[in-house]
């Protein structure tokens, strides 16, 4: 099965709700689709629907999802499809078949969805987090497995939702992983997330040069990163194979 490149879709208006009410809400929907999606699977089944239907269906979620984290935090617009882009690129020189899974594609796409339960104020700061302000935006890979957990078929997902800010060294968020414990595409996914974060400008710092991104990717390989996808990715980067300016593609 194809994997799917996702395209957000227009943003909600905002509500304004408080953190614990908005995280109780996105799990009840989390679970809501659990359902719709389990009565659909069912119903393709009896009826012998073509997969595309369902394929459909799994992209609808998704982008109502990725609304959330859109209008959540406007000051990283893009780098969920180019996270995503850049992940199954990297994923496909270290594991072909991983890269080949649709909820790869999909954890890669909704990494930050616990982001919804960050305060605005703090994923908007104009300078460096404080130590309460870290302590809550650390939160977010939990929340994010919380929310999508009822949904059955981002069980994969899910590992790198909430394993995507662990660090090779164990000195990573939110379970102190270390080495292979960490989930392999959640090791692939921290280094993509980590040089988009790095190649693009933030409210606090100016985007850093390319060839410098680059070397923090071959310094940190051993402590940060699993040293071999590290390998991967720079290979990946001297072949030409992924152009940081590159838009995201449309799904085929």
């Amino acid at each position: 099965m194809p994997h799917l490149l996702i395209a957000p879709a227009s943003r909600p208006k905002p509500s304004g709700p408080d953190r614990p009410s908005l995280e109780a809400q996105l799990a009840v929907f989390a679970r809501e689709v659990g359902t719709l999606y389990a009565a659909e699977r069912a119903r393709s089944h009896e009826l012998d629907l073509a997969v595309a239907s369902l394929e459909e269906t799994y992209v609808a979620t998704m982008q109502a999802l990725a609304q959330v984290i859109e209008e959540k935090d406007r000051t990283t617009a893009g780098h969920l499809g180019r996270t995503q882009r850049s992940g199954l690129a990297l994923a496909r020189r270290v594991d072909p078949e991983l890269a080949d899974r649709p909820d790869v594609a999909y954890g890669f796409f909704l990494h930050d969805i616990g982001k919804v339960g960050v305060p605005e104020h703090v994923l908007r700061k104009p300078g460096p987090l404080d130590e309460d302000e870290w302590t809550l935006m650390r939160e977010h890979p939990a929340i994010g497995a919380r929310i999508i957990e009822p949904i059955r078929f981002l069980t994969g997902a899910m590992e790198i939702v909430r394993s995507h800010h662990e660090r090779w060294d164990g000195a990573g968020y939110p379970d102190g992983l270390a080495g292979q414990e960490i989930p392999l595409s959640a090791r692939i996914f921290s280094i993509a997330d980590s040089f988009d974060a790095m190649t693009n400008d933030r409210p606090y710092r100016r985007a850093m040069p390319l060839e410098d991104a680059l070397d923090e990717i071959e310094r940190g390989a051993g402590s940060q990163f699993d040293p071999l996808v590290a390998v991967r990715f720079l290979e990946l980067m001297d072949a030409g194979e992924l152009d940081p300016e590159q838009p995201m593609a449309e799904a085929s």
